[in-house]
């Protein structure tokens, strides 16, 4: 089951846009060490397709491909291993930027739109919620605040704990009324 985007149109759609545009202009577009060379170099176009008119899904299904086999891990006792990449590599990996992108996207659009915050909710059930993820569902972030939070913290956790890391089926809408 996939995420539910609640604010998800052509209009969301503009703004998600203009936040990769930032992130390439700016040099600053994450790029998954799972992804190999031919990966990185075509991520951009696959992302961008994603965001025009696809879904996690859609940018699951073009990065597979792309995907390292092995990873380097490092070990406990100190040093590093190979390891197999998980077969969810590429979900986990579309699902985490595209949501991401998305709440960006919702955060420019609320504040274009004169709105002060967002409303966190659970866009995907999980089978064990993570305490600190259902303390988030329901609350209202200041647009402004979770933007920069998003556009800063780029391919890592959030200061504000949106998203909430990988599989956290949490994300944001524009506020209900």
């Amino acid at each position: 089951m996939g995420m539910s985007f609640a604010s998800l149109d052509d209009k969301t759609r503009r703004f998600m846009l203009d936040e990769l545009d930032h992130d390439v202009t700016a040099n600053k577009l994450y790029l998954s060490p799972r992804l190999d060379d031919a990966g990185c170099r075509n991520y951009e176009k696959l992302l961008r397709s994603a965001i025009q008119s696809g879904d996690e899904f859609s940018l699951a299904s073009s990065v597979a491909g792309f995907i390292r086999a092995y990873e380097q891990r490092a070990k406990p006792s100190g040093g590093y291993t190979s390891a197999k990449v998980p077969v969810t590599a590429a979900q986990t990996l579309a699902e985490g930027e595209f949501n991401r992108f998305y709440c960006r996207g919702v955060c420019a659009r609320a504040i274009d739109e004169g709105l002060d915050a967002v409303e966190v909710y659970r866009g995907k059930p999980v089978r064990d919620p993570r305490p600190q993820s259902e303390a988030l569902v329901g609350s209202r972030l200041p647009a402004h605040r979770l933007l920069h939070d998003l556009q800063t913290n780029i391919g890592v956790d959030t200061a504000l704990g949106v998203p909430a890391g990988p599989n956290s089926g949490l994300t944001i809408r524009l506020p209900q009324p």
